[in-house]
């Protein structure tokens, strides 16, 4: 069951008697559980019948005992257990989920990690309830799905205004959520947001972001690009190097298979996973390196990755590694772009 078709049986009144929500992504399993919080019981129910735990500080005794109380005022009691990763006792629910309260719904929350499909609580879960696994977005996943949280928060959007979130903010998706409700504030009924209107209401400045760092160096405007390295490392908190580094490997990725594949623009769009509307952008890119120097780029990248993370280097900084990052664009001797 998919995320969306779980949230439309839930708005349609079909609530089961357990629920477990499992996965990498922390986003969907929040989102699911605040509906179980705030929309399935009334203000007056929640009172008596809403029950939130917390897997660190709770025995699975606990949760049996919470499950098999009789509902006061209401038709239905809740018992969401949150952080359920964290509980050590989690599989001796096998005991309960063979056998649901038909009057409680309980919703087992276990963020940032698949559950043991192995285990007989999995698969009781499977069986007997609902099991609900919430999966990392692929990269080319993020723009079509800031495109229906756009559509969902009820405002519209220009072309390219999902791709520029997509390649500064990552793949957090509660992240961008946020982001997306702030700029719902400044949006206009007869009016489309624009790239201009993000950049100025959720902090992505024009000249200091991944996206316009990667669009410098690959023009080989390296005036430019040292210009934004030096402002991340002055801002590392903000800039962390292994996000940055991710980023350039991520979208010098795309440029290699641009610069590998003949294929016609929509082809080659859906293989590298990147809106037509920055096609032509990716295309130039890829023209102005070759094959080999694009080959020394992600050494350097690999090597810089590995300096972030401390290994390798007894004094990893920030400011050094980006010289060598800004280094490794530059055009090695002997090399065309071919």
């Amino acid at each position: 069951m998919t995320y969306e078709q779980l949230l439309t049986d839930l708005g349609h009144g079909k609530v089961g008697t357990l629920y477990l929500l499992h996965g990498e992504e922390p986003y969907f399993i929040d989102k699911i559980s605040e509906f179980f919080e705030d929309k399935v019981l009334t203000e007056a129910e929640k009172a008596f019948n809403l029950v939130v735990l917390y897997g660190k500080e709770t025995e699975y005794g606990q949760v049996l005992d919470e499950c098999r109380q009789l509902s006061m005022f209401g038709e239905r009691r809740v018992v969401i257990l949150k952080e359920a990763q964290d509980m050590k006792t989690l599989t001796k629910l096998e005991t309960y989920a063979e056998k649901p309260v038909a009057s409680t719904t309980l919703v087992v929350c276990h963020k940032y990690k698949k559950v043991d499909r192995r285990t007989k609580f999995a698969k009781l879960a499977e069986e007997n309830g609902i099991s609900f696994e919430s999966k990392t977005l692929f990269e080319n996943q993020l723009a079509p799905w800031i495109r229906s949280r756009i559509q969902s928060l009820g405002f519209k959007a220009d072309t390219g205004v999902a791709e520029l979130l997509a390649e500064n903010l990552g793949s957090d998706l509660s992240r961008i959520s946020n982001e997306l409700e702030k700029l719902a504030l400044h949006a206009r009924s007869d009016k489309p947001v624009t790239v201009k209107d993000v950049r100025e209401h959720i902090g992505i400045s024009k000249d200091f972001d991944v996206f316009e760092l990667c669009k410098a160096l690959t023009e080989k405007d390296f005036r430019k690009s040292n210009l934004i390295l030096n402002y991340f490392s002055d801002n590392a908190t903000a800039h962390p190097a292994p996000a940055i580094i991710s980023a350039l490997y991520s979208f010098m990725n795309k440029v290699i298979i641009i610069k590998y594949h003949h294929k016609t623009p929509g082809d080659l769009a859906r293989l590298a996973g990147v809106s037509p509307f920055f096609l032509n952008q990716y295309k130039q890119a890829a023209s102005n390196f070759s094959m080999a120097h694009l080959a020394a780029i992600f050494s350097e990248l690999k090597q810089a990755d590995k300096h972030s993370k401390g290994v390798g280097v007894r004094r990893p900084e920030q400011a050094s590694i980006f010289k060598d990052i800004l280094v490794s664009f530059m055009e090695p001797p002997g090399a065309t772009s071919a």
